[in-house]
């Protein structure tokens, strides 16, 4: 089962989460405190390295890092991933957009 680090107050995670809901993928919510330093314990430093979230743990046991990556692996394969080469160009200009246009100034 897939499980997730985050913090309910990540505007990031809260992403994750979203797209996790809507696809009906069931999932472990695992909820650090960001403001107390739980991304900063050994423990959590050996499953992402640059102690952020939200941080994924695949099914194979596999971490994975930053919303965009997360929310494309998985979102790949489903309808909210375009089979169209052109259109999946152009979700990835807007995720990439969102993250690094917008997102600085309005969540963390």
């Amino acid at each position: 089962m897939l499980r997730l680090y985050d913090d309910p107050i990540s505007g990031n995670g809260y992403k994750v989460r979203l797209v996790l809901t809507q696809l009906g993928m069931p999932f472990e919510y695992v909820a650090l405190d960001i403001t107390k330093g739980a991304t900063r314990t050994p423990a959590f430093l050996a499953k992402n390295p640059n102690g952020r979230i939200p941080t994924l743990r695949l099914e194979d046991g596999a971490y994975l890092a930053e919303s965009g990556a997360i929310l494309w692996y998985l979102a790949e394969g489903s309808a909210l991933a375009p089979a169209d080469r052109r259109a999946r160009a152009q979700t990835l200009q807007w995720m990439f957009f969102e993250q690094y246009s917008h997102e600085p100034y309005v969540a963390v």
